[in-house]
């Protein structure tokens, strides 16, 4: 589904990823996690093709194609989803509105007809209840006065409508209580099926209690310096990242 090779990537003149390869299959679940300042954030920006960075070198194959050469909007029509660290508000724009706009988007790009406005409230009814979005949030503005947990179970809700091949969220759980933290884990894993796939940026073995990785990628100074399953995540809970940083930097 997704194959990053040698992917170099910087602001100006600084280069913050320095040769990245990552592999990710239909169904699997990967975790990125690493220091603060390891890239882990600009790697999901530059997947969803944000245009402050600029790839120097390396490849990157989406759903077949090359995903360098596609524009911010066909990587997400594709199936490219990406939760922001911190999502952002719409001034005047309803979710509804929003939501569907994007929706029938997609339905477009992939030759289907739109939703009829039955069709698309009663997918709006379901999905909020993957994340226990209240309803009212849904005829606000986009974000705009939302809790930080509020905006991060409308990303979640987003993706639920959105039904994406590959999601890359980076620090879902950043900010969040107990409680939201495990309703939003919670609606990520239930949307999860052996077609789509997750990526998971995020500090906290914490998150990872919900959702389960297959695979668990330790980010440093612009490259994955280490692989490994759930268990290594546990193990970094535990006793930092010196041991590994000590190793790589030998």
């Amino acid at each position: 589904m997704l194959k990053v090779k040698n992917l170099h990537a910087s602001v100006g003149d600084k280069e913050i990823l320095r040769g990245i390869n990552l592999e990710v299959h239909a169904g699997e679940v990967h975790a990125i996690m690493g220091p603060n300042g390891s890239g882990k954030s600009t790697l999901a920006s530059v997947l969803a093709g944000n245009e402050k960075f600029t790839v120097t070198e390396g490849e990157v194959e989406f759903m077949g194609q090359n995903l360098l050469d596609l524009s911010i909007e066909n990587r997400a029509r594709m199936g490219l989803f990406l939760g922001f660290q911190y999502p952002v508000e719409i001034p005047g724009v309803t979710m509804a509105n929003f939501m569907k706009m994007a929706v029938n988007e997609q339905r477009k790009f992939r030759g289907e007809e739109p939703l009829t406005a039955g069709e698309f409230l009663r997918m709006m009814r379901e999905k909020s209840a993957v994340v226990e979005l209240d309803s009212k949030l849904t005829s606000r503005a986009v974000n705009e006065g939302f809790s930080g947990g509020e905006k991060k179970k409308n990303e979640i809700f987003q993706m639920a409508m959105l039904d994406p091949k590959l999601a890359v969220l980076d620090e879902t759980d950043s900010g969040l209580d107990i409680d939201a933290l495990r309703v939003v884990a919670t609606g990520v894993t239930k949307l999860h099926t052996p077609e789509n796939a997750t990526v998971v940026i995020t500090h906290y073995q914490r998150l990872l209690d919900y959702i389960v990785p297959d695979f668990v990628h330790v980010l440093y100074h612009g490259r994955i310096i280490y692989s490994g399953d759930k268990s290594l995540a546990l193990k970094l809970e535990k006793e930092g990242y010196d041991w590994l940083i000590n190793e790589y930097d030998k």
